[in-house]
């Protein structure tokens, strides 16, 4: 074999080839095993102490595991200007609902909606038993529903 030339194995056989040739190949060889192994598992950067410094999942995922997490390829992250006109428009009713109420009414809607108290923490705050407050509630929400409409 002269100066310049290199063996390759193909098909069972060494083959001599230029350097250009066998650099070429190399390259290709590269791609091939990029494609078929490094974008499908992970790895681990260390530090020069040889501490794990950083883990780097694979860049390829399976359909499977992504069903299992609920990801989405594409997630929307933006609301479109119609959901955020409807939802303006949805508060708007509801607070011009809100003020239809009693007081009484309104301050407990505030405080287990706005202030998240518990039913039992309002119904020792106003002196009544909790399941009274849940009864109340539920009247209070079917006449915001009448209200809605």
């Amino acid at each position: 074999m002269g100066a310049g030339k290199k063996k390759i194995w193909i098909h069972g056989q060494f083959i001599e080839v230029t350097d250009e040739v066998y650099a070429a190949y190399m390259k290709g060889d590269r791609k091939i095993r990029y494609f078929e192994n490094d974008l499908k598992t992970g790895r681990t950067v260390k530090d020069k102490d040889g501490n794990i410094k950083q883990i780097l999942p694979s860049r390829e995922d399976s359909l499977d595991r992504l069903m299992e997490d609920n990801a989405q390829q594409f997630p929307d992250s933006h609301e479109s200007v119609e959901d955020i006109v409807i939802q303006k428009i949805s508060t708007e009713k509801l607070h011009m609902a809100l003020l239809r109420l009693p007081k009484k009414d309104q301050e407990l809607i505030y405080a287990l909606f706005y202030e998240e108290k518990t039913k039992r923490a309002y119904a020792k705050q106003i002196g009544v038993s909790p399941s009274t407050v849940h009864r109340r509630k539920e009247e209070i929400i079917k006449k915001l529903k009448k209200y809605l409409k």
